[in-house]
């Protein structure tokens, strides 16, 4: 009789990588997991491998590891010693191949891997998706291909005529079409006008969207960042955020700095992370690095797609090196950065709902949040944030950013101030 299982042959979707975390949880082997999933054993155990997470050991009050420690006459604690042998784990390094809900986990002092359904999904997702954008072969490969096909396309053959007399070009007629679309064979004299068949149908402006990268929390959610003020209370925090009356744009990026409740915004056309991400390498070229590093050590913003790309924000430009770290709120809770929230009901006091903003300029920012930092706070002992900031950092810093030094009297909180169009 056959001992093979019955296999689907599908990509293992989010249920059946719960189904291996509890089974590993209630230390089943890898056989009965698979089984009960229906999947080949080597599935199983290729998945948990590749996506179990390594914890290191605890160190603390640990003394050496190695198997011979008894009877070795040479250091134990000589990790290149060359009789050296880490100690081996059953559960662990054979089945179920992670220490999930081990009866002895709190108290093992050996390396761990832990096995979360929900990460691996995600990293499942993300390369899945990497691995479908782009063009699915070397550099030498296209250039041949492309090579191949262009004179035989100017010559009023259609593709898939180039392919069937071509058996060497290992892509389909689809994938060919693909590219032309993209514009990756242009600089080979490729493009819609090549092909008659499309020439006779109107061409659609932006048919192919590029897909949105999925954004990656790791390490920056806002647990993460409580932890980590918690180890570096002395660094500022900087909320971020974006406020628009049109999805369309303009769209108005702010910044709040949390330990003085000063200020700043600017104007951009585009809601995308480059886009706010240029904003930091204006500020750090204005401002100069060291300036720019005690400003923005810190960045608290929520999750949306302009701030979905953290590594566009968190290193310089110019030098590469990390300026800044960011962390995000947790989905739908604004009241985790509430200072810039509360602040901008200033801001939409001068700039209402239904306010045009297509003429607004960062000069007309500039003037919106001198009035809005030159008024006085409660919360600040009835200061101003532009007294306490420019106590801090000077006022050479707050002239750098456009912001001005305005009398009780003179400050102005509604419409008047701009005289914006409305809708």
């Amino acid at each position: 009789m056959s001992k093979r299982h019955f296999c689907d042959n599908t990509h293992l979707d989010l249920q059946d990588r719960m189904a291996i975390q509890l089974g590993i949880e209630n230390n089943s082997t890898k056989v009965a997991i698979a089984k009960t999933l229906g999947k080949d054993p080597t599935t199983v155990a290729k998945e948990i491998r590749k996506h179990r997470i390594f914890k290191p050991k605890r160190r603390y009050g640990s003394s050496t590891d190695c198997v011979h420690i008894r009877r070795c006459k040479k250091c134990p604690n000589d990790r290149k010693c060359s009789n050296y042998q880490e100690p081996k784990c059953n559960r662990r390094d054979k089945s179920p191949g992670a220490c999930n809900k081990c009866a002895k986990l709190s108290a093992c002092r050996m390396k761990k891997y832990i096995y979360d359904a929900n990460i691996a999904h995600e990293f499942y997702r993300k390369t899945l998706v990497d691995t479908r954008v782009g063009i699915n072969m070397e550099a030498a490969e296209f250039k041949a291909m492309a090579e191949t096909i262009a004179p035989l396309l100017k010559r009023g053959q259609s593709i898939y005529q180039i392919l069937l007399a071509n058996p060497e070009i290992k892509v389909g007629e689809r994938t060919i079409y693909n590219y032309i679309d993209q514009g990756l064979l242009k600089p080979y004299g490729i493009d819609y006008f090549t092909l008659k068949e499309k020439v006779q149908r109107k061409q659609l402006k932006k048919k192919y969207n590029p897909r949105n990268e999925r954004a990656t929390f790791e390490n920056r959610t806002y647990k993460d960042y409580r932890d980590f003020i918690t180890i570096n209370a002395d660094l500022p925090t900087v909320q971020m955020d974006t406020v628009y009356n049109d999805p369309s744009g303009p769209y108005i990026q702010t910044f709040l700095f949390e330990s003085t409740n000063f200020m700043i915004g600017f104007i951009h056309n585009e809601k995308t992370a480059a886009s706010m991400a240029a904003t930091l390498d204006y500020l750090e070229e204005l401002l100069g690095p060291e300036l720019f590093c005690q400003l923005f050590p810190l960045i608290l913003t929520d999750r949306g797609a302009e701030f979905s790309k953290p590594e566009l924000f968190e290193f310089s430009k110019n030098t590469g090196e990390l300026r800044s770290s960011v962390f995000y709120c947790d989905p739908l809770q604004a009241t985790q950065k509430p200072q810039i929230e509360s602040n901008h009901n200033f801001l939409r006091d001068i700039i209402p709902n239904n306010a045009v903003l297509d003429n607004l300029t960062n000069q007309d920012l500039q003037l919106v949040f001198s009035h809005i930092n030159n008024t006085p706070r409660r919360s600040l002992n009835d200061k101003s944030p532009y007294e306490i900031f420019t106590f801090i950092y000077s006022d050479g810093v707050t002239d750098l950013l456009g912001i001005k030094k305005l009398q009780a009297d003179e400050v102005t909180l509604n419409p008047s101030l701009l005289k914006l169009n409305k809708k």
